[in-house]
């Protein structure tokens, strides 16, 4: 989840790979899964790796009707206290989202919930946040009108939106860019330009890695220094441990196979 500080990394929701996960969507990482027992395992090990940082982790069953449902980031935006429900921007993906909205406002009772309407569409994973200032990716999944919803809740709370356009060969902006930590802004060249994130407060930065290595650039920055990256990106890594983070390592290719990533599958609330 790119919408949370660190600081509110505290409880996190997934939820469990369906028997049909073999049809999952898929087009920008890879051509579908196609073993669902290792999918499990490497679902279950992102599970620990969170839960090894102090996380309180729920996994929700599996609804084996919707081949995608794993991936849970899509499906709500939760912002200081106050959720957004979205509606997804693939028609395959609308009905994934009840069980994860009751179990929200039953486990966050004094929240605030907005719900999107009419030709509205946004996936979550196309938010991402540095400080006060949330990146939104314009993109097959996300239209300007979920983005002018998201605007009327962010100015309401006091935050900035920018909007980027996310290119062709990109499913979310999240796909292709992170926050490891609340000041840096880690992205991969070939798919946006320099200046996509605009001006930026002091102390914050965007670090450009190889457009090879644009998969590791999905990570999840974790309380006590710590962030979460699939195995296989050296340079991402090296540029974390660098910064003097400790990097976790999780093999996800078979979540990579329906163009997932690391914040695909979790909700931090």
């Amino acid at each position: 989840m790119a919408t949370v500080r660190l600081d509110q990394k505290a409880r996190a929701l997934i939820r469990a790979i369906p028997d049909s996960y073999h049809s999952a969507l898929a087009k920008f990482f890879g051509s579908g899964p196609k073993d669902i027992e290792l999918a499990r395992k490497q679902h279950n090990d992102y599970k620990l790796a969170l839960e090894s940082t102090g996380i309180d982790v729920i996994m929700l069953d599996a609804d084996h009707n919707h081949p995608d449902c794993l991936f849970v980031e899509d499906q709500a935006v939760i912002i200081d206290g106050h959720v957004l429900l979205p509606v997804p921007g693939h028609p395959s993906r609308v009905n994934e989202q009840p069980p994860i909205a009751d179990f929200l406002i039953r486990e966050m009772g004094g929240a605030q919930i907005c719900r999107m309407s009419g030709d509205a569409r946004m996936d979550g994973g196309d938010i991402l946040r540095l400080g006060d200032i949330f990146f939104v990716g314009r993109s097959t999944r996300t239209n300007d009108l979920g983005i002018e919803e998201l605007r009327d809740l962010l100015s309401h709370l006091g935050h900035e939106l920018r909007a980027i356009d996310i290119p062709e060969h990109a499913l979310h902006l999240t796909s292709i860019a992170s926050t490891p930590t609340d000041n840096i802004i880690l992205a991969p060249e070939g798919y946006l330009p320099k200046d996509a994130f605009g001006d930026l407060p002091n102390g914050s930065q965007v670090i450009w890695m190889p457009e090879e290595e644009t998969y590791g650039c999905n990570t999840i920055g974790l309380p006590g220094g710590k962030v979460l990256v699939s195995e296989g990106y050296p340079t991402v890594q090296k540029t974390l441990e660098d910064l003097g983070l400790e990097v976790i390592n999780v093999d996800f290719s078979e979540i990579k196979a329906a163009d997932g990533s690391l914040t695909c599958c979790s909700l931090f609330y």
